[in-house]
């Protein structure tokens, strides 16, 4: 029995659909208005009558060109959708119909229009600010992200308990199953809010869940960084091992991709390690246990490795070479991941629900339902 098949039986027997339409999940804190771009290297009439610069190294040797002179780059506009990890991830879980709130910079005094397909579905949201904006310019090999984000600067436990009200903020934290803390890179007070956090605020609520039949379950507290590049090696540090921290309150997961996880390897003081399967697993047990997690998952794009406790895992990935979309497919493997962890699956099983729910996403643009992860699981060769 292959790992397709085994995912196959525990997302039947955990009755996956119903089973989640019981689950409560927090995403928070970021949001961007996204526009996807193509870069037009050679245009031979008007609207979409050109060809476009299909890698990030050609893409570089028009800009390296420029040196010292001057050029004009176009990009042609293929998309305008919400954007951010944060809606990305929460967009990813509705599509499982559970309840959610969302705490982030979707727009104010009201929420932009781009994300109505989370102020429609979702249990409640609360928005602190105007949203950052991206212009993804999406290769064949990569895609550049270049953001405007001033507005997250507003992202702080202050405008949090303004907007949100202190009782309120702790009712929704003790009322959800899965904490979802995203974009540290791109929003600057992130980890004063993740302080604020571990001392003022969830010591004041049960560790675990408690739910209606009085059975209680260990939250699960869900991180991923955004590309740590730019913040520098110290501060980078001190948000890792306040992470840590959350590990008092709950089962901790630190999802990353393969750019993060060399990041992370390297400031922790490992070195480098390859993109091999036992490169991969290697990274997320190191991390794992220098940061005393509960999870560490390292996806790239090809396939996912993850680390508890009890050992390491690795599937690989329904890769595609030219996806329809690529931007966010990242986020939604952390949606997929995390929805295993929901219904209590098997960590290799929650990889296959990652790379299947990623894989499903960068062919369609669509957030995959659970049938459609056992219909992707089903076709797989």
């Amino acid at each position: 029995m292959d790992f397709k098949t085994r995912t196959l039986a525990e997302l039947r027997t955990a009755s996956a659909a119903q089973a989640l339409a019981t689950k409560h999940v927090l995403v928070g804190f970021d949001g961007f208005v996204d526009t996807i771009v193509a870069p037009v290297s050679r245009r031979a009439g008007q609207g979409d009558n050109f060809t476009p610069f299909r890698t990030i190294e050609e893409f570089g040797q028009r800009i390296l060109g420029a040196s010292g002179k001057s050029t004009n780059i176009e990009f042609f506009p293929t998309m305008e959708k919400l954007g951010g990890n944060g809606p990305i991830m929460a967009n990813a879980l509705l599509a499982h119909e559970l309840a959610l709130t969302y705490i982030g910079a979707l727009g104010a005094p009201n929420t932009h229009p781009v994300f109505s397909s989370i102020t429609e579905r979702a249990k409640e949201v609360f928005s602190l600010c105007q949203a950052g904006s991206t212009t993804a310019v999406e290769f064949t090999d990569g895609k550049l992200l270049l953001g405007q984000m001033r507005s997250l600067d507003e992202v702080t436990p202050a405008r949090i308990r303004a907007v949100i009200g202190e009782e309120r903020y702790l009712a929704t934290l003790e009322a959800s199953d899965l904490i979802a803390v995203l974009n540290w890179v791109m929003i600057p007070n992130l980890t004063e809010v993740f302080v604020d956090l571990v001392d003022n605020v969830l010591p004041k609520i049960p560790r675990k869940r408690r739910h209606a039949d009085g059975t209680e379950t260990e939250r699960i507290y869900f991180f991923d960084l955004c590309d740590p590049e730019k913040r520098s090696p110290s501060d980078l540090s001190y948000a890792l091992d306040t992470i840590g921290r959350f590990s008092e309150f709950g089962s901790v997961t630190l999802g990353l991709n393969l750019k993060e996880a060399q990041q992370v390897y390297a400031v922790l003081g490992f070195g480098v390690e390859t993109e091999s399967e036992s490169g991969l697993r290697n990274m997320a047990a190191r991390i794992r246990e220098r940061l005393g997690l509960s999870t560490v998952v390292v996806h790239p794009k090809e396939s996912a490795a993850s680390a508890t406790r009890d050992g390491t895992h690795w599937v690989p990935g329904p890769f595609v070479a030219e996806p329809f979309i690529s931007t966010g497919a990242g986020d939604h493997f952390n949606a997929g991941f995390a929805t295993g962890q929901l219904l209590g699956l098997s960590p290799e099983a929650c990889l296959a629900v990652g790379v299947c729910t990623s894989g499903h996403y960068v062919r369609t643009a669509k957030s995959p339902t659970i049938a459609d992860i056992e219909a992707l699981l089903t076709s797989w060769r």
